[in-house]
C-alpha cells in the first residue's frame, strides 16, 4: 500500500509540475517598430484587463470596433472578460460569495467581454500591477482579433448584456464559458500569446503570473514598458 501511495504521489507531484511548467509560444510575429501599438496589462491582485490606446481598435473596423467607438469619451479603453453574473455584479464581494463559488465551479458558465472608456493611458499606484509593452501592427492586429473573436456574434452583431451603473462601462456577450479551469487570467494570457508573446497557461490563474510573463517577454524583446513617451 506504501508503494502505491508513493508512486500516487510521485504522479500528481510530476502532473503538477508539468502544469507549471507548461509554455505556450505564440506566433512568429515582427518586433515592435514605426507604428508600435502600447498595450498595458493591469491587475487588481485578482483580475487582469488589457488598457489600450481607442484609435488603433478603431481605425481597423469590424464588430470590436463598433463596439469601441460607441464608449462614452476616452483616449484609451479597458478591456477585460469574466463571468457574465459575477464579474457583471458590483455590489459588495462579501454578499457574493455563493455566486463566485458558482462561477468556479460551475462548468459552462455564460461570460461577457467589458469594454470600459479610459481617459488616458497611465501609471498605476502600485507599479507592480501594471506591465506595459509595444507591439508591432501585425501583433497588434492578432491580439485584436483574438479579443473579437470572444464576441458572441451569432446574432450578426456583438450582443449587450449590461452597463455597469458608472453608465460607461458595458458587457457583451461572449461565447466563452467561464470556470475554475478557464479564468479571467487564463484568457488575459491567451491574448497575449495571440499577440506573440511566450506565456505559462498552467499559472495563469494568478494574475501575478500573467504580468510575470509579459514582464519577461518585455525584458526578452527590450520592450519598453514604462509610461508612453518614456
Amino acid at each position: 500500500m506504501g508503494g502505491a501511495i508513493r508512486i500516487l504521489i510521485a504522479g500528481l507531484i510530476g502532473a503538477i509540475l508539468g502544469l507549471v511548467s507548461w509554455t505556450e509560444q505564440g506566433p512568429a510575429l515582427p518586433p515592435p517598430g514605426a507604428g508600435a501599438v502600447t498595450v498595458s496589462i493591469e491587475s487588481n491582485g485578482f483580475h487582469t484587463d488589457l488598457v489600450m490606446d481607442r484609435a488603433p481598435l478603431v481605425e481597423r473596423g469590424g464588430p470590436l470596433a463598433g463596439r469601441v467607438a460607441a464608449l462614452a469619451p476616452g483616449e484609451a479603453v479597458r478591456i477585460g472578460w469574466g463571468d457574465a453574473r459575477f464579474y457583471v455584479d458590483q455590489t459588495p464581494i462579501m454578499g457574493r460569495l455563493p455566486d463566485g463559488a458558482r462561477a468556479l465551479f460551475k462548468r459552462g458558465n455564460a461570460s461577457v467581454l467589458m469594454l470600459s472608456p479610459v481617459a488616458r493611458m497611465r501609471p498605476v499606484r502600485d507599479p507592480e500591477r501594471q506591465v506595459r509593452i509595444r507591439l508591432s501592427p501585425e501583433a497588434f492586429e492578432a491580439l485584436a482579433r483574438r479579443i473579437e473573436a470572444s464576441l458572441d456574434l451569432s446574432g450578426g452583431e456583438p450582443r449587450l448584456v449590461a452597463t455597469a451603473p458608472d453608465g460607461r462601462t458595458r458587457f457583451y456577450a461572449s461565447h466563452e464559458t467561464f470556470w475554475i479551469g478557464r479564468m479571467c487570467n487564463r484568457w488575459t494570457a491567451e491574448v497575449l500569446s495571440a499577440a506573440g508573446l511566450t506565456v505559462h497557461p498552467g499559472r495563469a490563474p494568478v494574475a501575478a503570473s500573467v504580468l510575470a510573463d509579459a514582464r519577461a517577454n518585455a525584458r526578452a524583446a527590450t520592450l519598453d514598458t514604462g509610461p508612453p513617451g518614456d
